[in-house]
């Protein structure tokens, strides 16, 4: 008991303290929770305009699409018809995410209006390792996407990446990141293509 008392005695301004600092953070997300959620709205909008250009506008598919992960985890993502000036269908975008190297990583992902060419990818969210997997950002890890077929794309080790096709090319150094990339956007078209076209055939029945 003497222990027990000591021990209080000496350690309260700890607790108190750690409570204090909890408590403060609590509050400081909550403040900030509302403008964060909106940055990372702006930035979705800013990356997603880069990737179709002509796109004036963006309509949120009306069908619920849910991508289930290589780890059997489902998640419900939002899909947009990408709309030229002219009120044409330019292409379609949607988000992504899986398991990278070091954290989560998230995407947006473009592909043309009829979801036979990807129209580039880029990222919204990650913390792969500097100087590396960090490199799944950079212009010549990204041009590889930009045009090639939106079906399965295939993952080599090594070489150059000269021609667009279904072939990418990892990071040196990086090959989990790079594998990450490959794989999210693999498994988030297959699927969304798949609810898409059940959504046109209910239709035309």
């Amino acid at each position: 008991m003497i222990k027990i008392k000591h021990f209080i005695q000496q350690s309260w301004l700890l607790i108190v303290a750690s409570f204090l600092f909890g408590l403060l953070i609590a509050v400081t997300n909550a403040a900030l929770s509302a403008r964060i959620e909106q940055n990372k709205i702006d930035k979705l909008n800013r990356l997603t305009r880069a990737l179709l250009p002509k796109a004036e506008h963006f309509i949120e598919l009306d069908k619920e699409i849910e991508v289930e992960s290589a780890k059997g985890k489902k998640t419900k993502i939002k899909v947009y018809k990408a709309v030229s000036k002219a009120d044409e269908c330019v292409g379609w975008s949607f988000t992504a995410a899986g398991s990278g190297f070091a954290d989560k990583i998230e995407m947006v992902v473009a592909v043309d209006k009829d979801f036979q060419k990807l129209a580039g990818f880029d990222i919204l969210a990650s913390n792969e390792t500097p100087g590396f997997g960090d490199q799944i950002k950079y212009d010549y890890f990204r041009d590889q996407f930009k045009g090639a077929p939106a079906e399965e794309l295939v993952l080599v080790r090594s070489g150059e990446a000269k021609e667009i096709d279904s072939e990418i090319v990892a990071i040196s150094g990086a090959t989990v990141s790079s594998e990450a990339v490959v794989e999210i956007i693999n498994n988030s078209i297959t699927q969304i293509k798949e609810q898409m076209q059940e959504k046109v055939e209910s239709e035309l029945k």
